[in-house]
């Protein structure tokens, strides 16, 4: 179904793909949000997961926080990422994740 999609907006010369990334590569079935883990730089308290959508908050010997959970869409992630930014903490990496291989516990401070 996507591919024949994508082939009509070729032929009729719409060359850009409108579907969701999730829709294309998502790592959980159809419908269903990813799970993303998102390592920032530095320690975030265990109270900063309302803000960030209930998003597990995991910190890390080395001095990082892996914040972990479903997004539902690429807009949702944006919008997490941008929290990040407006924090002034580095971005050190953003990941999908297979449900159930993020199964990791909560470090509360």
């Amino acid at each position: 179904m996507y591919l024949e999609q994508a082939a009509q907006r070729v032929m009729s010369g719409h060359n850009r793909y409108r579907i969701m990334a999730n829709e294309l590569n998502s790592k959980s079935g159809p419908g269903e949000p990813t799970v993303y883990q998102i390592r920032i730089r530095g320690h975030l308290g265990a109270g900063w997961a309302e803000w960030f959508g209930g998003l597990t908050i995991t910190l890390d010997d080395n001095g990082e926080t892996l914040l972990t959970g479903p997004i539902v869409d690429q807009a949702a992630l944006h919008g997490l990422l941008k929290k990040v930014r407006d924090l002034g903490m580095p971005l050190v990496s953003v990941n999908s994740v297979k449900p159930g291989q993020a199964d990791v516990p909560e470090v509360k401070p």
